[in-house]
């Protein structure tokens, strides 16, 4: 029995048709084109949706496929409705309904739920935290997403808004968040971050090894700027990358003394740089956590579904309707 998954980003919708064992047969990905605004790009979700199954062999109404949405900002599965998503301007957009008139699905058949979360279910279900009881995700890319799955359910909370993790605060009236608040993890601990940290590094110090790497633009220093100046030598971008580390480690410890999960899941593209991050990373929440020597440790891993997190969580939340 296939189920579709769509992933709706802020650049593109992702759509793809999934079989039961969650591996996914076929993907069309479009851009999102997102000045069009949320009526146009939900039709343009329920024609990639039907192009799909047609392609399949599938009838998408005759067939009863199921639709999973994963959508950004505030979402909320009992009414359809998008409350408030700042990439794509919607507030409280009836995405359901509208999909089940342009594609012809029962709105029975259709569920949403926010995109960090539906990642999680992702990879809780078919990914690196497969089989964990309690896994905990977060994703460090713009800012820092976050999704919580306890026995296969998501933690949303009373007003689906729950799981923001990244908007926990780890230093007091500190760096300023975009979500307005001071000392967030996600001023700390996302890629955005990272790079702010190196350019103010690279600002300070006029590092020659940055310099060269950036051609003394810091407009061009990126979210890899600081690993790959380290590995060459530099203790200008070495300071950074320690900066980050621990207070990534800082966030991710207070998450594991929260939830004491089985899994702990990081994604996003700082994640490639793979042990230079992760073994001085588990080093430093080691220090940190609650239980000194717990019987179970919480074990930190890389995710391992990358951009089908979303679509996989789509279509495996839909199927727990």
């Amino acid at each position: 029995m296939y189920t579709i998954g769509i992933d709706l980003g802020g650049t593109h919708i992702a759509v793809g048709l999934v079989d039961e064992n969650y591996n996914i047969v076929k993907k069309i990905s479009a851009p999102t084109l997102a000045q069009r605004g949320p009526v146009e790009i939900t039709k343009d979700m329920a024609a990639i949706s039907k192009k799909i199954c047609e392609e399949c062999g599938v009838d998408i109404v005759r067939d009863g496929i199921k639709i999973g949405i994963a959508a950004p900002g505030t979402v909320n599965p009992k009414t359809g409705l998008i409350e408030y998503s700042n990439n794509i301007k919607m507030r409280d957009f009836p995405v359901v309904k509208l999909f089940s008139e342009y594609s012809g699905v029962d709105e029975a058949n259709i569920s949403i739920g926010n995109d960090a979360n539906l990642a999680a279910l992702g990879e809780a279900t078919s990914g690196a935290a497969k089989g964990a009881e309690i896994a905990v995700m977060i994703t460090l890319g713009t800012g820092v997403g976050g999704g919580v799955v306890i026995d296969g359910k998501l933690l949303t909370g009373c007003a689906f808004g729950g799981a923001e993790l990244g908007h926990t605060v780890i230093e007091y009236d500190g760096r300023q968040c975009s979500c307005g608040r001071r000392g967030c993890f996600e001023a700390y601990g996302s890629a955005t971050a990272l790079v702010a940290l190196t350019r103010e590094k690279f600002l300070e110090t006029h590092s020659p090894i940055m310099a060269e790497m950036c051609e003394n633009d810091p407009m061009k220093i990126g979210g890899k700027t600081a690993f790959a100046a380290m590995r060459k030598g530099c203790k200008a971008s070495a300071e950074v990358v320690d900066y980050y580390i621990k207070h990534l480690a800082c966030g991710i410890a207070n998450l594991i003394n929260i939830f004491q999960p089985n899994v702990f899941l990081i994604g996003g593209g700082v994640c490639n740089e793979g042990e230079p991050l992760l073994r001085p990373l588990r080093e430093e929440v080691a220090k940190r956590i609650y239980a000194a020597e717990p019987i179970l440790k919480t074990d930190i891993r890389i995710a391992t579904l990358g951009n089908d997190a979303g679509i996989i969580g789509a279509a495996a939340l839909v199927r727990s309707k």
